[in-house]
């Protein structure tokens, strides 16, 4: 059966990010870089990495908010394709949410971002149809995630929660009611822990 997941990184805390993201910064005052080289340091191991991108295959439309998509607030001032290059790796339909329109952008390698103002509800109606009987992801950030959860859009939460505290930021779970969460699987790597959880409803 096809499903809405959720795969986020996070800190011992909860935060996705920190204070203060930047485009020269975009994960904040993320205890390192400001690019996750200490959250995301689980992308430099070769067999994670090909695991995420395994599960990344799976999917077949995302959505996300506009803060992930980029730094560039209110209206579209200037052109600004996202964080990942000319060919991003979701090779897919991607559904960004933005109070501001803007045509869609085509990218290399079946990537398409589409930009909607119509809320969460109308971005997941878009996702289901263009993802048919494929996974779709609720791709982060927290905030984003957050919003799907107190929807109960979201089937499953993959988390990848690693070893240090941020104290502020962007947090999972900020304003999400209880939550009936059930773990199916639990597996230890190098810096960080994934957990996997089943949203019951």
């Amino acid at each position: 059966m096809p499903k809405v997941t959720c795969d986020l990184t996070i800190s011992l805390d909860g935060y996705s990010a920190g204070l203060n993201q930047s485009e020269d910064r975009p994960f904040g005052d993320d205890g390192g870089d400001g690019w996750g080289s200490r959250l995301h340091a689980w992308f430099e191991d070769p067999d994670e990495r090909q695991l995420q991108m395994d599960k990344l295959a799976q999917t077949k439309a995302f959505i996300m908010g506009r803060n992930m998509f980029g730094p560039v607030r209110g209206e579209w001032d200037r052109q600004w394709n996202g964080w990942w290059g000319d060919n991003p790796p979701y090779h897919a339909p991607v559904f960004v949410l933005t109070h501001h329109p803007r045509e869609p952008q085509p990218m290399e390698g079946g990537t398409t971002f589409h930009f909607v103002t119509d809320g969460i509800e109308a971005a997941f109606k878009l996702a289901r149809e263009a993802a048919g009987d494929g996974n779709i992801s609720i791709h982060g950030g927290a905030t984003t995630v957050n919003q799907y959860l107190k929807a109960g859009l979201i089937d499953e939460l993959r988390l990848r929660i690693v070893p240090i505290t941020l104290g502020a930021g962007t947090r999972l779970f900020e304003g999400v009611p209880a939550l009936d969460l059930e773990q199916v699987e639990s597996r230890t790597g190098n810096g960080f822990t994934h957990l996997t959880y089943r949203v019951n409803r």
